[in-house]
């Protein structure tokens, strides 16, 4: 088109065509930012979907010291209080799916447990079951928390757990997500353990989808640059990892709430994937069996997923919750 022909389109015409122009050019810059970002600086977008998952739970992030740690964690929603702990080797990102469900109906908080993710660590301190569940009271303490619902998946299960025969003035209900620390038919992934073999320390992609395979019953497509991230993050994190696996391959450890069944008298939920390759489902039987006190017994289970029901079944999750929370 020549010049002349231009200057004599419409007015809507050439303000359409600018706008176009405008429009086309934006859409250039933003891929080439990103394109960029995933290549040169992958961990800046992973913080931007997790910021993003944040402002949809209506979340925002808190710290605050207890004791020897400076927990970090996040606090939003309104209603009664429900702590949400993660598990080994995770951090509270993992609840981010189930929180935006849960934080119309309740107040939760959700931290990244001393040793993982952005709280501090002590590296001459230990972190088995009943350290962190004694830092996990002065957390509580911390917060001035009264009575809440404490959700613990696996490692966090068993700090949950421990935590709630020691402080039942505090854990209003109980709930045990594929939890760690009862006695559950002996799987493969016990036999790695207890022969010291840790599937959750790896240095490149293949040992990270190795780990992911045995947590996920379908592993989530994670970018490569993004997988890049993970393994760096797990490569400094090595003998953190290794030590605290070791600690829990002890029997007080791996049987740590088993041994304490029978002292938990609040109402009690176990919820677990029903192929959980990590934590047999067995243990769930063990949990019933063992809760002569608990006021009140439930168990659920769930199809289609492993180890990790908040991630791949998140909106199963969210409801078993509230129905247990809401019924008690």
């Amino acid at each position: 088109m020549s010049q002349s022909t231009r200057a004599s389109a419409p007015l809507w015409k050439r303000m359409l065509r600018r706008r176009l122009k405008f429009l086309a050019w934006l859409v250039a810059l933003l891929v080439i930012v990103l394109g960029g970002s995933y290549l040169f600086a992958p961990q800046w977008l992973m913080r931007a979907n997790f910021m993003r998952e944040l402002m949809a739970a209506k979340l925002d992030k808190q710290s605050v010291q207890a004791g020897d740690t400076r927990w970090v964690y996040y606090e939003g929603g309104t209603g009664p209080t429900i702590v949400l702990l993660h598990g080994f080797a995770s951090s509270k990102e993992v609840w981010l799916p189930v929180a935006k469900l849960l934080t119309p109906h309740f107040h939760l908080i959700i931290p990244d447990l001393p040793g993982w993710g952005e709280s501090s660590r002590n590296a001459q301190a230990s972190y088995d079951i009943d350290a962190q569940a004694a830092r996990l009271d002065a957390f509580v303490q911390a917060l001035r928390l009264r009575r809440f619902v404490l959700v613990g998946h696996s490692m966090g299960g068993a700090i949950a757990g421990v935590y709630a025969t020691m402080h039942p003035q505090h854990v209003g209900e109980l709930a045990l997500v594929d939890a760690f620390g009862l006695k559950a038919r002996p799987n493969a992934f016990d036999r790695q353990a207890l022969a010291g073999n840790d599937p959750f320390v790896f240095d490149d992609r293949a040992g990270f989808a190795r780990a992911v395979a045995l947590a996920f019953e379908q592993p989530p497509q994670i970018p490569g640059r993004f997988v890049d991230v993970l393994v760096k993050r797990n490569q400094h994190n090595h003998a953190f990892i290794q030590r605290t696996f070791d600690a829990l391959r002890q029997p007080s450890q791996y049987l740590a709430v088993q041994h304490r069944l029978g002292q938990l008298t609040m109402p009690v939920l176990g919820l677990w994937c029903h192929d959980d390759k990590i934590v047999d489902i067995s243990a769930l039987n063990s949990l019933r069996n063992g809760l002569t006190a608990a006021s009140a017994i439930s168990t659920s289970t769930l199809n289609g997923c492993n180890h990790m029901p908040m991630l791949e079944k998140p909106a199963e999750t969210a409801q078993i919750l509230t129905g247990f929370a809401l019924s008690h």
